[in-house]
């Protein structure tokens, strides 16, 4: 049998006020409307459960054993529906947010501090990975990723510029194996690949030559599945490595890491916090934004789809 809920409804009121006319107060409507649905709701059960006088109405056997398991089940929902209403109004709670690891140092690294202590009672839960992730099915709530990656009926926030792309060689290395001068010379060198942990591909080497782009396919070095062993390894001298211009540390490229090849290359599309309208009034994803907007008020922020 279908579970009449809009005549529970009725029920439950009429049960917690003791009248047809307390609970068609309780509940907005006409006395006349209250008996109609409660006439509805014995006919779909097949007995009474009030004894009408009056004055007043009793609850029958029936009406009793639907009182003791209804009542409660009502007040669940309404402390569902408070719950409901606490997280999306109130600024505690939870918040997840998926994105890849270079995202993280690139864009949230330099705010997480400021946002922490603006926001003491927001539980800030990163998931970080390079796959996309449908957030309604992983439970997050927004995540972080490059424009061209982004699903069109998310609303995006442009966090920054293109990201800028380089070949990273360590001077000790370039010394002992020479520096390329083409990005055909690089089938000479040892290359670190990355390797996408979901997909299982290796991240392409994409060059730019003449207005035309094309992939030279590098080898030699070790296949790795995160960004700072990558960098650590272009440090140390196992290999070239195909990065961010601006991912590895400060010290690391002023001290270790020489760019090359930079003629060759052309920037990709910037960094894009994205969520679902379902949760445009979310207060702790806005409050998130916000702070965001506040810390790159510096630079350019625009919008997609933005509500």
């Amino acid at each position: 049998m279908r579970l009449p809920l809009a005549l529970l409804e009725v029920f439950d009121a009429i049960a917690r006020a003791g009248s047809m006319r307390g609970a068609a107060e309780t509940l907005g409507v006409t006395p006349s409307t209250v008996s109609h649905q409660l006439k509805a709701l014995e006919r779909q059960i097949g007995t009474a459960l009030f004894v009408r006088t009056t004055r007043s109405v009793a609850l029958t056997e029936a009406g009793r054993a639907l009182s003791h398991g209804a009542l409660p089940a009502f007040d669940q929902l309404a402390n569902a529906v408070q719950q409901a209403r606490d997280v999306g109004g109130s600024p505690r709670g939870s918040l997840r947010i998926t994105l890849p690891e270079f995202a993280y140092t690139m864009a949230l690294a330099p705010h997480i501090i400021s946002f922490r202590a603006a926001c003491p009672e927001v539980e800030l839960e990163l998931v970080m990975t390079d796959a996309m992730v449908d957030l309604m099915e992983a439970g997050c709530h927004a995540g972080i990723r490059q424009g061209d990656r982004i699903e069109q009926d998310m609303i995006a926030i442009r966090l920054g510029e293109p990201l800028p792309l380089a070949v990273y060689g360590s001077r000790g290395y370039l010394k002992r194996r020479g520096v390329p001068k083409s990005p055909a010379d690089l089938l000479s060198h040892d290359c670190i690949r990355y390797r996408f942990l979901r997909s299982g591909r290796l991240a392409p080497w994409i060059f730019h030559d003449a207005n035309e782009s094309h992939t030279v396919a590098v080898a030699g070095g070790p296949i790795v599945s995160d960004l700072p062993t990558l960098y650590h390894m272009i440090a140390n001298g196992l290999g070239l490595g195909y990065v961010f211009r601006d991912g590895p540390p400060a010290a690391m490229r002023r001290e270790q890491l020489t760019p090359l090849l930079a003629d060759y290359l052309a920037p990709i599309p910037g960094l894009y916090l994205y969520y679902p309208h379902e949760y445009r009034s979310m207060l702790l994803l806005r409050l998130f934004i916000d702070h965001l907007r506040a810390a790159l008020s510096a630079d350019p922020i625009s919008s997609r789809h933005e509500a």
